[in-house]
């Protein structure tokens, strides 16, 4: 449920970061520099968020990956009969999938 609130939350920055970037471009002509800097340092500031929040992110599934891999790693170790057969099924449902072509 965390994981599906951070994604909500990153969309919504990186929907605002792109509104921002779109206004900044349809209204370089129009607006005077004052609002055009501070236009742009709001674009600038939204970047800077989104970055450091991406990587936030991206070091979030790195880690669960991490942990799911040593989990099923111990589940292996501890049942290595049921590991084969769970990769002997799944062998058999992709064989049989990609026969259907």
């Amino acid at each position: 449920m965390a994981s599906n609130s951070t994604s909500d939350n990153l969309r919504a920055e990186l929907k605002s970061l792109a509104d921002t970037l779109e206004e900044v471009l349809q209204t370089s002509t129009d607006k005077p520099k004052a609002e055009l800097d501070k236009l742009r340092s709001k674009a600038e500031g939204l970047l800077k968020d989104t970055r450091s929040r991406l990587g936030d992110t991206g070091e979030k599934i790195a880690s669960q990956t991490k942990e799911i891999a040593g989990k099923a790693d111990d589940y292996v170790h501890d049942k290595p009969w049921t590991g084969v057969g769970i990769g002997a099924a799944v062998g058999v449902v992709i064989g049989v999938l990609l026969a259907r072509r």
